[in-house]
């Protein structure tokens, strides 16, 4: 390397991660001095569009600090840092290259949405007034935007089965980067600067509730731990298609979306780990199915292709008028208050872990824009507290839950009885709403239907200890008083859709055998 390739700023934003890393990757390669840089974006700490909440609560917030200094502690091991400024990323890479006076490129993983987007140009034009190189790379799917058999994005497809079909026909997954051991160092005299804390954003540490069903921290050191736990250690890959509707614990699923969202794991390397473990140990539908979900993240490149009206009213099915609501309803929903046990549940432990599971998630999203009829941009609340939160990912499930996105049925909506039936039979899940700890079995999903005696033995008192129902769905009423089967979700893979993934599993297993 010649001493005239000067210095690389490369900016991390949503890639937190010293393994298969193109912007790293590319600046070793390309310059002497390199500077891993990490902006706390003031933008990123202000309200929602629509309703002012906090974009960026407490549990994101602290995973994303850990990870900040996980990434941290990686880079000096490889003889280099990261260096950490708050402010925007325009305004803090225009005062490095005017301090440093050496710097040749700027480097980034490009984003899909319009903040982001407008970031990015910003950078641009910081450079272009320095003279100065802007060197982008696409890096937070499993299948690179480039190779996607759909050009221009405009055609990419609004079902999914479609979308996925292409790509397991048509597309490949590109390999993971060799990383090397050492990094180049930092330009002489630049400080790296203080990792802020959470009251330098005016935000307490939260407490970690003992039920929380991600008890984990931020950081790609956590996330190849957890990798390595799930796959190999306990050999849970090989069940989770089985298991990923639970409700109780840390096993029943991945649990990689936190650290996918922050970049601190790559999808590829997930794919590499997936296909490794299929050789050395076991193939079926679960294996298969992880890689299924990371195709429907891949999905909501959709993004991409509608811009700005995956935020809007209306979604991305412009056409459609739906009456959305605003009123007090919300408050319900958001504090766990809505009288109905299985929605309950699952706003409580959303506000008290930062986490929800996949099932529940789609049923309380459900209920808010189906049951209530509240305005789906109400989503912003999961802005704020999810910690796995994903920009694409949310507003994409959030308008295929409204019915205003990629979604081929028409008026999809949950019953929230006989889901809780379904993955919550004995209402063990359920039984974390202290005021319900009473009752007994399945009951518990529909304390309303109880007697007056059942409800006194059991300490609820309905409109007192615990709300009444704020709706009742008409077909609610087949459910009450019925008893789940022997399985904890008897009813749950024989949906339609799960046909369809299974025939996408059939063509899996029929491609890896043809390549053998």
């Amino acid at each position: 390397m010649s001493g005239t390739a000067g210095t690389a700023i490369c900016l991390l934003r949503c890639d937190l991660r010293a393994h298969d890393n193109q912007v790293l990757h590319w600046a070793q390669q390309n310059a002497d001095f390199v500077i891993p840089l990490y902006c706390f974006d003031p933008r990123h700490y202000v309200g929602t569009h629509c309703y002012s909440w906090p974009k960026t609560g407490p549990h994101r917030l602290r995973f994303l600090l850990e990870s900040v200094k996980d990434l941290r502690e990686t880079l000096k091991k490889k003889g280099s840092t990261l260096v950490v400024r708050k402010g925007k990323p325009e305004d803090v890479v225009c005062d490095l290259i005017t301090q440093l006076g050496s710097v040749t490129a700027v480097v980034f993983h490009e984003e899909a949405t319009q903040e982001e987007l407008d970031v990015e140009k910003g950078l641009c034009q910081v450079c272009g007034q320095h003279g100065v190189k802007v060197q982008t790379f696409w890096g937070s799917t499993l299948y690179h935007r480039d190779d996607l058999p759909f050009r221009p994005i405009d055609r990419l497809p609004d079902v999914y089965t479609h979308f996925r079909k292409a790509l397991e026909s048509g597309a490949r997954v590109r390999p993971t980067l060799r990383m090397p051991d050492q990094l180049k160092p930092l330009a002489p005299g630049l400080q790296e600067g203080s990792i802020p804390t959470m009251e330098d954003f005016g935000q307490k540490d939260p407490v970690t509730d003992p039920r929380t069903a991600f008890p984990c921290s931020g950081g790609e050191t956590q996330a190849l731990m957890r990798l390595q736990y799930y796959f190999w250690d306990t050999n849970l890959v090989a069940s989770y298609k089985e298991t990923r509707n639970g409700l109780v614990g840390m096993d029943y699923s991945t649990k990689f979306a936190p650290w996918l969202a922050l970049g601190c794991i790559s999808p590829r390397y997930i794919y590499e780990q997936v296909q490794k473990y299929e050789r050395e140990r076991t193939a079926n539908q679960s294996t298969y199915w992880v890689l299924f979900e990371l195709l429907w993240r891949d999905y909501f490149l959709v993004a991409l292709k509608y811009g700005r009206k995956i935020f809007s009213l209306r979604g991305v099915l412009q056409s459609k008028e739906i009456p959305w609501k605003k009123d007090q309803l919300f408050s319900c929903w958001k504090e766990g208050k809505t009288g109905v046990p299985f929605v309950d549940a699952n706003m409580r432990e959303l506000s008290a872990t930062g986490f929800m599971s996949n099932r529940g998630r789609q049923n309380v999203a459900s209920f808010l824009t189906k049951d209530l009829g509240l305005d789906w941009r109400m989503a912003e609340w999961f802005e704020y507290l999810l910690v796995d939160y994903d920009v694409c990912s949310n507003y994409g499930n959030w308008l295929y839950s409204a019915g205003i996105g990629n979604d081929p049925r028409e008026n999809r909506k949950f019953n929230m009885i006989k889901q809780g039936l379904d993955y919550d039979g004995n209402g063990d899940y359920v039984r974390r709403v202290p005021e319900l700890q009473g009752i007994k079995g399945a009951d518990i999903h529909t304390p309303w239907a109880l007697s007056s005696a059942a409800l006194s033995q059991a300490g609820v008192t309905l409109g007192e200890t615990y709300p009444q129902p704020v709706v009742t769905a008409p077909e609610w009423s087949r459910h009450i008083h019925q008893r789940p089967g022997g399985s904890p979700h008897p009813r749950g893979s024989k949906r339609g859709p799960a046909q369809h993934k299974d025939r996408g599993i059939d063509f899996y297993f029929s491609r890896k055998k043809d390549a053998c």
